[in-house]
């Protein structure tokens, strides 16, 4: 043997020694109450920035690098347990103690800390509609402007994302957006979710996280399910212009000490809204999940639901209809707007420990999608006799799978967590049409007609690295997209195909200062896909527009009581081109630059009060255009939400809420501009033993306000020229709601 190979030989035999010499201890994180094994509790060494948490089956595994040391467990909504460690110990077994949900239970280095944070405001500002689910991501605002039943329109990070574009949204794992779809790309119709069934909500801004892949541009959403039901739940609500809400949610399996549950809910919506011609909108959702642990190793969650809904829209009224008297605020030109819209999924989830260090899980969906609307955006502007109302139609089945591996390596002074995966999504697109109708009932002429599969291949990559300060985080990812299309209304050629790929890398690095302050760079490109119809149009050139982007933050806990997140961000959007679902044709736009600061803050002055705010400002300008000339329309600069919860004794509770939005452009020159404003909501609560009571006032001040706004080219039925203008969406005048729960 020569002199290396002994040398070499030595250093492997040290470090298998040392490393001996600390051992792993393996343990179990209960509810002392229930029994029930606890996922995602933090779990702390005294000594050392050293830290892990549990796995979803409450197991954990932790290497201590001295002794003794102590191990603090904690998590949102517990007492926080301190255990001792000493070399004797073979398993370690810990219970804990439910508590009152507060924001001192939150580390700075906690698992997830966004989707920890937003736990606390779920507890201490409960949400009642899809609508309110959206505004619990910071810096998210929404606007609605077709009756309550279609898709919201999304604001995200100097992004108007129309109806989910640039945004990934998801539920449970199951893909919310719908790529090509009739009204527009990503659209993304939350509403067959029922808020009193989500646990809590998982996002990230930017495109930095590589098992997000497409339309995860400005960001990504995930809201994920209650496994079970710690109580029964009816609830009955009503309101004005004849609003009415019903929810029902019963457990119909709930073993704790066999780790089995299953629960049902239903949830009923009717409005008739404040509009001259009533809404008329109805929404029926129904949901059921069934989970459990088959052994300490093997999960398995099943759940499905069916969403229904309709409704009578006012659409985008003209100013200058409303400033000659010609209808009212709360008037419409084509009283014949309005849609359906329905969707059926069902999901099965499977996980598997294969030992204390490796995982596999797996997520099967599938969904049933239709779609109908009737929209009218220019009135007689192209047809001066019948209008210019168009019906956009959408049916499909969607399916696909995620599959990840991970994968856990201990070390003296660091951890090394690798994860990968690989997943497939299938848009099985049977019907897709843009039709000029009259008044919804007859077929004037057909615009666009086809059908097509698109197809999702992807996989990726992350190692997430702790050595003492520091976490670093490479990622990539690989999106490869497959486009069939069939067009109806041709018969040369009879069908099309393309195909394009991806590559998305990811560098992120934090910094862990003290206890108290980490600092944070993230760096990656995104993409998002085009519409299959624009994919064929430009035979399949440019059509995965990629970003690129950066952030740079700080997580900062000065006082138990204080979480205050500043951000400096930039991204850069590539060339694309946009399919216009409203009039069947493809609009370049090019490069665009995005410039940003966010500032999140919480505190919990008192365990009663309880304050949050967010003040987001982005500045969007398009690349290669003349200076004045380079608006990004409908992108606000600044935006702010937050508000004040208090919680007295006696069971009353209040929240008052604000959401304020400047003046945007809508124009590319600025010389027109969206109206800013700034709406208050109020939230009271009284609870007695199993009952309780709220009283909600949206809009509390009764401010003029306008939720939509396009710049748009429009005709009434007697111009003789067209107007270019600003048309809007009223915003919800003064409404008031009454409920009364009852949990058994």
């Amino acid at each position: 043997m020569n002199k290396h190979k002994i040398i070499l030989t030595a250093a492997m035999l040290c470090f298998s020694y040392v490393y001996a010499q600390q051992p792993i201890f393996q343990g179990l994180v209960r509810d002392k109450d229930s029994g029930q094994q606890l996922e995602e509790v933090n779990i702390r060494y005294q000594r050392g920035l050293k830290h892990s948490h549990t796995a979803s089956n409450g197991t954990f595994s932790v290497q201590p690098s001295t002794f003794p040391d102590t191990l603090i467990f904690s998590r949102v909504g517990y007492l926080d347990q301190h255990y001792i460690l000493n070399r004797q110990q073979s398993s370690i077994a810990v219970v804990m103690q439910k508590n009152e949900v507060e924001l001192n239970q939150i580390q700075v280095d906690a698992f997830n800390v966004n989707k920890t944070l937003s736990k606390v405001d779920l507890n201490r500002i409960p949400v009642n509609s899809a609508q309110d689910l959206l505004r619990k991501v910071p810096g998210l605002f929404i606007a609605q402007h077709a009756g309550g039943g279609k898709a919201e329109q999304i604001f995200l990070r100097g992004f108007d994302n129309d109806h989910g574009t640039d945004i990934a949204v998801s539920a449970d794992g199951i893909p919310v957006n719908m790529v090509s779809h009739a009204h527009g790309q990503g659209y993304a119709d939350l509403h067959f979710i029922i808020p009193e069934t989500v646990k809590d909500i998982d996002f990230g801004k930017g495109a930095y996280y590589a098992d997000k892949g497409d339309l995860n541009t400005s960001g990504y959403v995930n809201f994920n399910t209650l496994d079970h039901l710690d109580n029964n739940l009816f609830k009955v609500e009503g309101g004005s212009f004849d609003s009415w809400r019903t929810v029902a949610m019963i457990n119909l399996l709930n073993n704790h000490q066999q780790n089995k549950y299953a629960y049902a809910a239903g949830e009923f919506n009717y409005s008739n809204g404040p509009f001259d011609v009533k809404q008329n909108f109805s929404r029926v959702n129904l949901f059921a999940k069934y989970n459990q642990w088959i052994d300490q190793k093997h999960y398995i969650n099943l759940q499905g639901s069916i969403f229904s809904s309709g409704w009578n829209a006012s659409g985008q009224i003209p100013e200058r209809a409303v400033s000659q008297g010609l209808i009212s605020r709360w008037g419409s030109i084509d009283s014949t707007e309005g849609g359906n819209t329905s969707r059926m999924n069902l999901a099965l989830q499977y996980r598997a420990l294969i030992n204390d260090d490796e995982s596999w899980e797996s997520n099967i969906y599938f969904s049933r999608y239709k779609f109908q609307l009737f929209s009218d955006f220019t009135f007689f502007l192209k047809d001066p006799m019948y209008g210019d109302e168009i019906e956009q139609v959408d049916n499909r089945y969607l399916y696909g799978m995620e599959n990840k591996y991970n994968r856990q390596y201990h070390f003296d002074n660091s951890q090394l967590s690798w994860t990968s995966g690989f997943g497939l999504r299938v848009d099985d697109i049977k019907d897709l049409q843009l039709n000029h109708v009259y008044q919804r009932d007859s077929l004037l002429n057909r615009l666009s007609h086809i059908t097509g599969v698109e197809m999702n291949l992807h996989a990726y990559t992350n190692l997430d690295w702790r050595i003492g300060k520091w976490l670093i985080n490479p990622a990539v990812r690989v999106d490869h997209l497959i486009f069939n299309m069939h067009d109806k209304l041709q018969s040369d050629p009879a069908g099309q195909d393309a195909s394009a790929t991806r590559i998305s890398p990811k560098l992120n690095f934090g910094y862990t200062i003290n206890s108290k302050a980490q600092v944070y760079l993230k760096t990656g490109m995104g993409f998002h896909s085009n519409d299959i119809r624009v994919v064929m149009a430009q035979k399949g050139n440019e059509i995965m527009p990629f970003s690129y982007g950066g952030d740079l933050g700080m997580i900062w806990k000065p006082t138990d009581n204080l979480f205050i997140q500043p951000a400096l961000w930039g991204l850069y959007l590539q060339q694309e081109f946009v399919y216009v679902g409203d009039e069947a044709v493809v609009e370049p736009s090019g490069k665009t630059r995005r410039l940003g600061a966010d500032l999140s803050l919480r505190y919990q002055a008192t365990p009663w009060l309880y304050v949050d705010g967010d003040i987001n400002y982005a500045y969007a300008r398009a690349v290669g255009e003349p200076k004045g000339e380079d608006y990004i329309p409908l992108v606000p600069s600044l935006t702010s939400t937050g508000g004040v919860a208090v919680q007295l004794p006696w069971g009353i509770s209040a929240n008052l809420r604000y959401r304020y939005m400047n003046t945007k452009p809508a124009t590319e020159d600025n010389t027109v501009q969206a109206k800013g404003y700034f709406v208050n909501d109020l939230l009271l609560n009284y609870a007695a033993g199993k009952w309780n009571f709220l009283i909600q006032a949206q809009n509390l001040f009764n401010t003029k306000w306008n939720e939509a706004q396009f710049e748009t080219e429009t005709r009434l039925r007697n111009e003789q020229e067209p107007v270019s203008e600003l048309h809007f969406t009223p915003g919800t005048p003064f409404i008031i709601k009454a409920g009364l729960s009852y949990k058994f």
